[in-house]
């Protein structure tokens, strides 16, 4: 019996103009022994909810799109209870999740790696009740990722962010928050946090890959105080760059599950999506949630 693949396709992501490289990818599981059933999503939400209704009942489930759309993809079958294999071929903006894992962004090479892979375990992060496979994150920068209109991320790819991230400067805030970091509590005013299970984040901060395990059960928390002079300032950017988070302005953890204290009226941003404030929320990790496809080598 052929075994049966699920292919979710986002049209609307990334710069790709032409189709055909998909067609290749198909022919190429189609060549494996795949008996495919492709769907084109219609919008936000299709991916989850065809991932939860059918992913079950297939071999595999394969998304072509960006960060959002592998999002939909993992939460739709984590949804159904199911622990179908998950083969992903990114063709976003900025592809942070690929990028840490080091997945190539080449979408006959990507076809490839899944057909001559193999199931690999990683963790996904619960917040609240929504799921992302990558990132939660809250102040400067975050809103450029869902604020960004679509057309614009497509034409200028990562530049989008990056440009968008420039004209929020002038509109940042300091959050207040206090968080219960596995039974530790860290309270101050914050310009950034990230709670995070990626070496990249919106393709603007890049963490050190020696201190990122995506399968070990634990978040990386990063926490960006809010600097009150040039100094400090100098002082951050330093840290950052360097990938050395052992400075006062800088908070570094691991942790695998955080109680989170804010401002209900302050936004958060889950693999580059909106999420709406919460004055309490939790965040856990959830151990080898999910098994994507990929080869050996590529293994982070």
């Amino acid at each position: 019996m052929p075994r049966k693949a699920l292919f979710l396709v986002n049209p609307a992501a990334g710069k790709r103009q032409s189709r055909e490289p998909l067609f290749d990818a198909a022919a190429v599981l189609s060549q494996a022994g795949y008996l495919l059933n492709i769907h084109l999503t219609s919008g936000r939400g299709d991916a989850t909810e065809t991932a939860r209704k059918e992913g079950p009942d297939y071999d595999l489930v394969l998304c072509s799109g960006g960060d959002g759309t592998l999002n939909e993809t993992i939460t739709g079958l984590l949804s159904a209870g199911a622990d179908t294999p998950i083969g992903y071929i990114p063709a976003g903006s900025t592809n942070d999740f690929a990028s840490s894992l080091k997945l190539p962004t080449n979408i006959l090479k990507a076809a490839q790696t899944i057909v001559e892979g193999e199931p690999v375990s990683y963790d996904v992060g619960r917040f609240g009740g929504r799921y992302f496979s990558y990132v939660a994150s809250f102040g400067a920068f975050t809103r450029s990722s869902y604020a960004t209109p679509q057309n614009i991320k497509n034409a200028l790819g990562h530049t989008a962010y990056v440009l968008s991230g420039i004209t929020e400067l002038s509109q940042i805030r300091n959050e207040h928050v206090k968080m219960e970091i596995d039974g530790q509590t860290v309270e101050g005013d914050f310009l950034f946090g990230a709670i995070c299970n990626s070496t990249s984040v919106g393709g603007i901060l890049t963490l050190d890959p020696k201190q990122v395990d995506m399968g070990d059960g634990l978040f990386e928390i990063l926490l960006v105080r809010a600097p009150e002079n040039l100094g400090e300032i100098h002082e951050c950017i330093q840290a950052l760059q360097s990938q050395k988070y052992n400075c006062a302005m800088l908070t570094f953890r691991s942790a695998q599950k955080v109680r989170i204290f804010a401002d209900p009226e302050m936004p958060w941003t889950l693999d580059g999506e909106k999420e709406d404030g919460h004055e309490t929320v939790e965040v856990e990790n959830l151990h080898h949630a999910i098994r994507l496809m990929q080869k050996k080598d590529e293994d982070a």
